[in-house]
Order: C-alpha cells, then structure tokens, then sequence
C-alpha cells in the first residue's frame, strides 16, 4: 500500500500515534489523524505535512457516537473508501487509582469505554468503508501488559509489575476482540491483528517514572508493519518487533 491508500489512526495528534502517522504518510498514504481536539489535529497534521505528506485532521472521540459517525460520513464522502484503520486512542487510567481492592470502579468504566468499546464502535462504523478497499487492515495498538503469558511468567519482568485492574485488563480484552474481529473479517479479506509498541518515551509513559530509551517512532514500526500488511500476511495475531507475541 503507498499512493492512493487513505489511513485513519485514532489519538494521533501526538505520541505513538502521531509517529505511526509519519510513518504512513511518508509511504505516500493520505492520513487522517484523529484527535479529540481537532485544533491540536490540526497542528499535528501542518507539522508532519511539512515533509511532504498528506496529512489531514478530523475531530474523533472514540467514545461519543456522533463524532465517530461524522468522520465515517466525512471519509464515505471525500474517498468513498477506507484502507487502513489504526485504533490507537488509549488511556492509562492512573494505575494509582485501579489497585486489586481499592480501584475506582467508575475510573475502570472509563478506561473500558476508551480502550475497549472504543474500538468496536470506531472499527463498526468504518467496517462499510473497509470494505469497500481492495486491501484493508485494521491494527488495534495493545501492551505487553494484555499479555496473560507475560503476566503470569515468573523469568518475565511484567510478572512483577504492581496490579492493577483497568489498563492490562482493558488490552488483554483488545487482544481477544482482535481474534474475534479477525474470524469474521479474514473472508472478505480484511487482515485484523493487535500489536504491541514496547515501553516507549511518551506522554503516555511519563508517568511511570521509568529511564525509557525506545522512542515513539521505533514503537511506531510494527503499527507500520501491519498496516500494509500483504495479501498472505496473517490476521488475528498479535505482534511486536521480534514477531509473535505470545496470549
């Protein structure tokens, strides 16, 4: 896919999804980057547009209904088509908040409602639209965290990471709706996989406190490699740099 592919990544405005953006844009794809405060996609749009690529921002909150339709509609009307889906719009929930016995339940709601129905409403409103491409992908952005393996191996690091009952739920439940997606879909040749970024220096990590080196650009990489995706590629799957990451 290059020329003549038009792209939507959600929550693309800044971090891992504004450098997937960069990166699509740059294979001479027209991005549209979502963003819930269509001035701050705007920005995003002007700057990355500055190398030459197509860029354009459309106002989408993956958890109100209407501007998930008015971009559907907007994208119907301009291209007619849609090529490649990347839902990457997230939230962490404040980890502090979402312990195992003390989590804000209402905090957990919303991290759900972003991070899980989120996506279903976004992929089902662009579903007409990807089908309608010769060649659609849809990449669902998750975590290592979403993975039950790495949880739950005691010679992994993420086995020891605090609990917390919002955000790894939240991915681990993307990743099984990734499969679900990928079964129905893999017929009218939609390929639809998870991918997961690695711990990348953003806005969304700085909270962590952690010495992070990957940037958001080599988290960016496998949302690129998915993305375009051949027709033998695999659907239902979920990947980092290395390949296969394991459930």
């Amino acid at each position: 896919m290059n020329d003549g592919t038009i792209a939507l990544i959600t929550g693309a405005n800044k971090g891992l999804g504004r450098a997937a953006a960069r990166r699509l844009a740059g294979r001479g794809m027209t991005v549209l980057i979502g963003s819930r405060d269509r001035a701050r996609g705007a920005e995003a749009a002007e700057a990355l547009g500055a190398d030459g690529g197509d860029l354009r921002a459309v106002a989408l909150d993956v958890t109100d209904a209407a501007t998930i339709e008015a971009v559907a509609g907007e994208i119907g009307e301009r291209f007619g088509r849609l090529d490649v889906l990347v839902n990457n719009a997230g939230v962490s929930g404040f980890p502090g908040r979402t312990s195992p016995g003390t989590a804000d339940l209402e905090l957990v709601r919303r991290v759900f409602e972003t991070n899980v129905l989120g996506v279903i409403a976004v992929t089902d409103a662009m579903l007409p639209l990807l089908s309608r491409s010769p060649a659609a992908r849809v990449v669902n952005v998750s975590s290592g965290v979403g993975s039950l393996t790495f949880m739950t191996d005691p010679g992994h690091y993420m086995s020891r990471l605090p609990g917390h009952v919002a955000y790894p739920p939240s991915k681990a439940a993307l990743n099984a709706l990734t499969v679900q997606y990928a079964r129905d879909l893999r017929e009218r040749g939609i390929l639809v996989n998870a991918c997961t970024p690695g711990p990348c220096a953003t806005d969304f990590t700085r909270h962590l406190g952690l010495a992070l080196t990957r940037s958001a650009d080599d988290g960016a990489a496998i949302v690129e490699r998915l993305a375009t995706l051949g027709a033998d590629g695999p659907t239902g799957g979920f990947f980092d740099d290395e390949g296969a990451v394991p459930w």
